[in-house]
């Protein structure tokens, strides 16, 4: 057994969740999942912890706007409010306006589907508040159900990964779980550098 099997183990036993599930969203190769991962990855690019990015998204997903269509027809108030029901509160007002703002380019420019973006990576640091983070934030969590994208390891999980001792070739680390957990693995490893 390698060595680095035991903390594999230990890694996804301790951290193994995706932030989309803590935020109550069932990640599908669909339009309205898809924006809701979208929209979580813009809170989570905001200097603010993830649980509490995660608890926002939950709010605006119980608020009705889990579309790019929903999010614009709320008023910058109606969002404003939901993010502030999840804890949100020293970014609420520009994250709601620029919710806003990325739920119209979405519509305008790929027709409120995700599905339609032909460089995801780089097509995602258009909208308001996503840049390489955000990005990276969403392709980690996305090659889940779109495996186009996989294997999809950030620095951030790269670094871990060498800090555990384990391949940081991204072909070689998604090797070490079935094709289904390389999400899981991906975000684990960051968990893991966000508890340490």
């Amino acid at each position: 057994m390698p060595p680095h099997t035991l903390t594999l183990r230990q890694l996804l036993d301790d951290y193994g969740r995706t932030y989309a599930s803590e935020a109550g969203i069932t990640l599908r190769d669909k339009p309205a999942p898809l924006y809701q991962l979208l929209v979580l990855a813009t809170l989570q690019s905001t200097r603010i912890r993830a649980d509490i990015a995660a608890a926002a998204a939950k709010e605006l997903f119980t608020a009705g706007f889990r579309t790019p269509q929903r999010m614009l027809d709320a008023t910058w108030q109606q969002r404003v409010d939901a993010l502030g029901r999840g804890g949100y509160a020293r970014y609420d007002e520009s994250t709601a306006t620029r919710l806003g703002d990325g739920a119209e380019l979405l519509l305008k420019t790929w027709r409120g589907d995700l599905r339609r973006l032909r460089s995801p990576h780089r097509e995602l640091q258009q909208f308001p508040g996503i840049a390489s983070a955000g990005a990276d934030i969403f392709c980690r969590e996305v090659q889940a159900v779109w495996p186009r994208l996989r294997p999809f390891f950030d620095q951030r999980s790269l670094d871990a990964a060498q800090r555990y001792g384990l391949p940081t070739d991204p072909k070689k680390l998604a090797g070490l779980v079935p094709d289904d957990q390389v999400a899981v693995l991906a975000t684990a490893l960051v968990r893991s550098t966000l508890r340490a």
